[in-house]
């Protein structure tokens, strides 16, 4: 059997490991357990993880290294640890959205994953970000929400980003509906009533002509807050911004 393996491998290179950089984002995935396996199959598929860190890295030059593990968490939840520089990605937390439009009979579409997926994954990426440029975040809840206007800055360019802040915003006013302990203000995070209507604003502010559907009077100032939003965020990478 010895034999056959070496003769069947014999001219065959194979290819090193890519080395761990020193410095960026690097992605790693882990091995899922059982009940994760469809959510660490859709993510490798539509390689979300995958574009989302390389096209950090062509944005931003961080001066050091920050691991993206995507695994399974056991309901522990997402979310970045200084430390270690490290961004938890849990494949659970795919089956916990997919749990949250089920229970409001309205089942997730493929794309509309992928739009979670994107949203959460840019808020933690957000946290990394605040941690490298030392940013004066004023306490958990600050970060939180300052984490979220990131993701607000990196989906609201365009029409589909739109969309993702959008349907996370959905995803959120779900978690408010169904769990009401989760209207209580947090250490981390708004409450998700709160967070929803940060991303609603932050797409109408945005483009009000194009979301009129969105037009309230309680949305008056949204534009200038989304301005806010996107000035402050630009020039505080702007000590990280790759320059072409």
């Amino acid at each position: 059997m010895t034999a056959l393996l070496l003769a069947a491998t014999a001219g065959c290179e194979l290819l090193p490991k890519e080395p761990v950089p020193t410095r960026g984002f690097w992605l790693r995935y882990e091995k899922p357990v059982a009940a994760d396996r469809d959510e660490a199959r859709f993510l490798k598929q539509w390689i979300l993880a995958d574009m989302i860190v390389g096209g950090l890295n062509d944005y931003v030059d961080l001066p050091h290294l920050v691991t993206v593990v995507v695994r399974s968490c056991h309901g522990e939840g997402s979310g970045y640890a200084p430390q270690a520089r490290r961004i938890d990605f849990c494949y659970d937390d795919l089956g916990k959205r997919r749990e949250l439009f089920s229970r409001a009979e309205s089942p997730l579409h493929d794309e509309d994953l992928a739009d979670l997926v994107n949203e959460m994954l840019y808020h933690e990426v957000g946290h990394a970000l605040i941690d490298a440029l030392h940013l004066p975040a004023g306490g958990d809840r600050a970060e939180g929400d300052a984490a979220d206007r990131f993701a607000q800055l990196m989906l609201n360019g365009s029409k589909v980003g739109a969309e993702a802040l959008l349907i996370a915003a959905r995803a959120y006013d779900l978690s408010a509906a169904f769990d009401p302990t989760s209207d209580l203000t947090t250490a981390e995070h708004a409450p998700p009533a709160a967070r929803a209507e940060s991303h609603r604003c932050a797409v109408y502010g945005a483009s009000p002509t194009r979301h009129k559907a969105l037009a309230t009077p309680s949305r008056t100032d949204c534009a200038a807050t989304w301005t806010h939003t996107r000035d402050t965020w630009t020039h505080d990478l702007a000590p990280l911004l790759r320059h072409s």
